[in-house]
């Protein structure tokens, strides 16, 4: 039997090796899916990364076996499922939930693990991230990604990831004595539970802030364009439910603004003065909470249309925007 397990792995491990560079492709392709996800429900992230699972992780993870000698995973090739990994960093952990929110309403979820949240309910501080098991639903076709393939998501706030980095670093690339390992072990839950801290810390900060935006008085600027920052301030009073945005989003659409012609606040809030807030999200029937510029996006959108879909600043994304445009014409 032991030899047959034996030449089952290394079968499995010679045929995901095979096919490892086509496996990087789809890896890129799910990264690329969901940036584009995050980008247009204009929730703020830190960074999306990928990565395809190594031939000697692979292998190991395929040999390894439960008491009594079986196979943890009898099929190595289906039953490894985080062989394509994206990890997704926020700021706060409000953003997690936006995230995971955004994954669940847009692909097939199989599986949902917050791993913070199962650590506290053991009554310890320690690891912490959200982890999504997703693949495309069948009605949903996008380039690279054949239906049915599965991606590992970990959604983690910046501090979580800089406990998980140097923690794994430490136990699993460094040396660590059987005589220090309970000093280690304490000092990674002093760490983790300080991190805990200042994530809530970083949330109160956020959530402070943007009850203090106000609209900045609007002065003489060499760039005719609305400035970021004051967008940001304007956009927090426009709509007090929306989620923060990435900075460079907030520059991205003040772009937009300006090929309409709008070039002060004064006059965004002209335009935005009539705008049918509770249809709009009627419309859109948004299953995540959209960011600050998903929401303008959306106003400016249902007011000038076409227009708004054809300007220069959205040539990437017609297809996405004139979707969205037949949800306010139907």
């Amino acid at each position: 039997m032991a030899s047959k397990q034996s030449t089952r792995v290394r079968r499995a491990v010679q045929r995901y090796a095979a096919g490892r560079e086509e496996l990087r492709a789809v890896t890129d392709a799910y990264v690329a899916l969901v940036t584009q996800l995050l980008d247009d429900a204009g929730i703020n992230y830190l960074a999306v990364t990928g990565r395809t699972k190594s031939v000697e992780s692979f292998a190991s993870k395929a040999a390894r076996r439960l008491p009594g000698g079986r196979l943890a995973h009898p099929k190595p090739l289906t039953d490894i499922t985080d062989q394509i990994g994206v990890r997704v960093v926020t700021y706060v952990l409000s953003d997690v939930a936006a995230v995971a929110q955004l994954l669940t309403a847009q692909l097939e979820v199989r599986e949902d693990r917050d791993m913070g949240q199962e650590t506290a309910d053991a009554g310890r501080f320690g690891y912490s991230s959200r982890h999504l098991l997703v693949a495309l639903d069948e009605e949903r076709e996008e380039p690279g990604i054949p239906t049915g393939t599965l991606a590992s998501v970990q959604i983690r706030t910046v501090l979580q990831h800089a406990w998980a980095e140097f923690e794994h670093d430490v136990r699993y690339k460094g040396s660590v004595s059987a005589e220090h390992g309970p000093d280690f072990d304490r000092r990674f839950t002093l760490a983790a539970g300080l991190l805990e801290l200042a994530d809530q810390q970083f949330t109160a900060i956020r959530d402070r802030h943007r009850e203090e935006l106000t609209s900045p008085a609007e002065g003489a600027d060499d760039d005719p364009r609305i400035s970021p920052t004051d967008l940001a301030a304007f956009l927090a009073g426009q709509f007090t439910d929306a989620g923060w945005s990435r900075t460079d989003h907030y520059a991205w659409i003040s772009s937009l603004l300006l090929e309409l012609g709008i070039t002060s606040l004064s006059e965004l809030r002209e335009v935005l003065r009539d705008v049918d807030v509770e249809a709009i999200e009627s419309r859109m029937g948004y299953r995540y909470p959209p960011g600050a510029v998903r929401r303008l996006d959306d106003a400016l959108l249902s007011v000038y249309g076409q227009r708004y879909v054809e300007l220069h600043g959205n040539a990437h994304r017609v297809r996405l925007l004139a979707a969205r445009l037949d949800k306010f014409t139907d």
